[in-house]
């Protein structure tokens, strides 16, 4: 039924888009999209409040009251932001917009409305994006859009409705980026290696970072990850940083309308040369930085206390994203980060002296090459980095998983890692550690005391293998995983070539005289019919 609904919807507003470029497109749906839900859970809020102050069983029994008495109690912010709701005042609400859905007005009507609600909400302040009354929309377009949207029910349930919303949310997302090709994927990271991340950091607690965040893709699933193994939202804090501003919108609003709490700095901008978060030391990171940016030196970064290993190539940042990460973990942390494949083997102005004093300091954990056509924006082959600050397991030792096979294709441009391959790369990596595989619980169901004890490590060839840094060494400190985990096993056979030849021979033989037989029969057949040859 879901699924239905997002592909309805995409389908219509698709249609409506006209000529529309779909990085204008997606805010006006999007921001639509939110304004619906926030209406819909005050609405479904109000109305449970309402009952349940009526309610003499009910601690939030109000007495014999007046209406107006309980028109007034009802206007009690408390009773809505205990229960992560925001505040929506009467002009902002979806009932009062979608009547005024065909007045030429209506882009005017739902800025207002947007202001309103950041007025009266400080958490959303700056972040929703009013650009409706100058969007450049045909005629009555816009309007037909609100009707669009009026179709998403919510239902009466916060938790349904988040969920809801976020999967409608997160399939627009995805959608957009598949739109707008190789922009599109500046904010959407595919599901698939999100959730690869966050199977192998598992971010149980404690504080997240994703210093490019994107739309926040990464927080939602270490948020969905941690409720699947039995947590709750609000187990981890999350902290990020986003340069482009319209991003960094998109990223608070996805986190707002799951009732994520989030840190993403006082406003957009450049990590590196304004980090919002200086003094964060983070559990886990996780991120997608843009691949083999150029332009991203500035003066002031010269002897940046980040660059611990090295000074960064002018050129190339995916260094720089590489040590700003362990620069900002905890002794205890993991990060795990996307990068193009070039950054495993690159010697070029000094990224190979990088990463060899990265390995040798033993901060370099597992590395991941990922199958190709992952991505909606790039075919750029990419790869998984795994950091740690400080080994407690297999010091000494990195983890190489070659996962290029791996993919399923989901459409003839487009592949993805299912769950059952992100299941089996978490696995090796827990038995590699030596810890208990962790996964997700059924519904409803709460984790027992005591965990599995974890599967015994073993190499697999073509797949992972275990290997020491002497060796890593050797191949000059390249991190490529096809280069240490051999080639796939194959069925033994026997045979001697010269049996095994004498074999294919006769039974192409064999087919050959099948072959003159047929073409004998087939010449019979015609030369009864009157064909000549």
């Amino acid at each position: 039924m879901l699924d239905d609904i997002k592909k309805t919807l995409w389908a219509t507003a698709d249609k409506l888009r006209a000529n529309m470029d779909a990085a204008e497109y997606k805010h006006l749906v999007l921001g639509l999209i939110f304004l619906k839900y926030v209406s819909d859970t005050f609405t479904a809020r109000r109305a449970e409040v309402a009952a349940r102050l009526q309610d003499p069983e009910d601690e939030f029994y109000y007495g014999e009251a007046s209406a107006d008495d309980l028109a007034a109690e009802l206007e009690d912010r408390d009773y809505y932001k205990s229960a992560n709701v925001f505040w929506v005042p009467d002009t902002a609400r979806w009932e009062t917009l979608r009547a005024q859905a065909k007045s030429p007005e209506i882009g005017k009507h739902i800025d207002a409305a947007l202001s309103v609600i950041e007025g009266e909400n400080p958490k959303l302040k700056g972040i929703l994006d009013k650009r409706y009354a100058r969007a450049q929309l045909p005629d009555g377009k816009l309007g037909e859009l609100v009707d669009l949207v009026s179709t998403i029910g919510f239902g009466e349930n916060p938790g349904t409705a988040r969920d809801v919303l976020g999967q409608v949310y997160e399939y627009f997302l995805g959608m957009f980026a598949s739109a707008e090709g190789k922009r599109g994927g500046q904010f959407y990271t595919p599901a698939s290696i999100v959730k690869t991340l966050v199977a192998v950091l598992a971010p149980h607690h404690g504080k997240v970072y994703d210093p490019c965040c994107g739309s926040g893709g990464m927080f939602v699933q270490s948020e969905k990850f941690i409720e699947a193994h039995g947590g709750k939202i609000g187990d981890v804090s999350i902290y990020g940083q986003e340069a482009n501003p319209t991003t960094w919108r998109l990223a608070a609003m996805n986190l707002a309308i799951r009732g994520i709490d989030f840190n993403l700095g006082r406003e957009p901008a450049d990590t590196f040369t304004r980090n919002q978060h200086p003094d964060l030391r983070a559990d886990f990171i996780l991120a997608n930085p843009p691949f083999n940016i150029s332009d991203w030196w500035h003066g002031s970064l010269e002897g940046d206390p980040r660059w611990e290993f090295g000074d960064p190539p002018q050129g190339n940042a995916n260094t720089a994203w590489l040590q700003h990460m362990l620069h900002h973990l905890k002794p205890t942390g993991r990060a795990g980060i996307v990068l193009a494949n070039g950054s495993m083997s690159s010697s070029q102005n000094n990224e190979g002296q990088i990463r060899a004093a990265m390995v040798e300091a033993d901060v370099v954990e597992v590395m991941i090459a990922l199958p190709g056509q992952l991505f909606f924006n790039t075919q750029i082959p990419a790869c998984l980095w795994f950091l740690v600050k400080q080994k407690t397991h297999r010091q000494g030792e990195v983890l190489f998983i070659d996962a290029r096979k791996q993919a399923t294709m989901i459409s003839r441009v487009q592949s993805e890692l299912t769950d059952a391959v992100i299941e089996r790369i978490a696995a090796t990596v827990a038995a590699w550690r030596g810890e208990p595989v962790s996964l997700p619980l059924p519904p409803g169901e709460a984790r027992g005391e005591g965990s599995p004890a974890p599967a015994p490590y073993e190499d697999i060839p073509g797949f992972c293998r275990s290997v020491k840094l002497a060796e890593i060494a050797q191949h000059g400190h390249v991190l490529t995983p096809g280069r240490y985990v051999g080639a796939e096993e194959v069925e033994d056979n026997d045979e001697d070539f010269v049996t095994r030849m004498q074999k294919l021979t006769e039974k192409l033989g064999e087919q050959m005289a099948k072959g003159a037989e047929l073409d004998a029969l087939i010449r019979a057949k015609l030369g009864g019919l009157g064909y000549e040859f």
